[in-house]
């Protein structure tokens, strides 16, 4: 809903709050009348507070069951700026064809920012991956060891350490700072998929669209001993070193197809199975874009 029709609807709320009050102050009115209309009065603020929460973004995705084919999921995707409404089946299969860009030599932990040049040039904003790791979001947090609990940033605020040599302590970033940078560059046309089921994932690639998400090196669960917990500024964060960034490009019944910076490979598979558990393990952390 656009601005226009939002104030309209408002407009009209409050000519019909106006109306109600003066039935109320007609002394003439039978008293179910009057019963009736406090009850009228709360569906229609109701019917607005729903109408304003459903315009809370500028696009909206839903999925929906397909009536017709019950086994079939489809989507229904409405652009908010031109009112358009398109319904798009999720496909058994689907495989991207997505340049890949490899974030080596000038960025050995700069995975998650190279994903998203990857998704931003598909997305038709081009844009190096260099630029990106100099303007994505930094934790200044320096790394200390204290009694043998380590000290240092959080990504969930920003890129951790150093991100172009292994010489220097350093980690990564994790979704919101992607989340953000991508804004500067598509504003209103990202989307945080975070939390989400990964059956959501295969919604937007089934739409054409690839999906950054932070997995690790070995595609599969890791086991509690490759975790540790960082005290942060911000609190404490449970971390791995074998974190990891990708573009994911499709999928099938077997599996999962993602575009790879760390060794350059596009499509690259894994079984679909392993990756979901390392995805959750993860934190279920996704980032796309939006259609136009």
């Amino acid at each position: 809903m656009n601005k226009m029709e939002l104030g309209y609807l408002l407009l009209l709320a409050v000519c019909l709050f106006i109306f109600f009050l003066l039935l109320l102050a007609n002394k003439k009115l039978n008293l179910f009348l009057k019963s009736a209309i406090p009850f009228s009065v709360v569906i229609l603020i109701a019917a607005i507070i729903f109408v304003l929460e459903s315009s809370n973004t500028s696009h909206k995705v839903l999925s929906v069951t397909n009536w017709f084919e019950p086994s079939s999921a489809t989507m229904a995707i409405e652009s908010e700026v031109t009112g358009d409404l398109r319904i798009v089946k999720v496909s058994e299969n689907v495989l991207l064809d997505v340049q890949v860009v490899s974030q080596m030599p000038e960025l050995p932990r700069g995975c998650e920012v190279t994903s998203l040049a990857m998704l931003l040039h598909h997305a038709g904003s081009p844009v190096d991956k260099l630029s990106l790791a100099e303007q994505v979001r930094k934790d200044p947090a320096p790394y200390k060891l204290k009694a043998g609990t380590v000290i240092f940033g959080n990504p969930n605020i920003g890129f951790v350490g150093n991100m172009y040599t292994y010489t220097e302590p350093g980690l990564g970033v994790y979704h919101k700072p992607i989340f953000d940078l991508g804004e500067q560059y598509l504003p209103g046309r990202m989307q945080d998929l975070t939390g989400s089921d990964f059956q959501d994932l295969k919604i937007h690639l089934s739409d054409n669209r690839p999906v950054w998400v932070i997995t690790n090196t070995s595609y599969k669960s890791l086991p509690e001993a490759d975790f540790q917990t960082w005290q942060t500024p911000s609190g404490k964060v449970k971390i791995t070193f074998k974190m990891h960034s990708v573009l994911v490009t499709g999928y099938d019944n077997e599996y999962i197809y993602f575009n790879d910076p760390l060794t350059g490979i596009k499509n690259r598979k894994a079984p679909i199975s392993d990756f979901e558990e390392s995805w959750v393990q993860m934190g279920r952390q996704a980032v796309t874009y939006l259609p136009r």
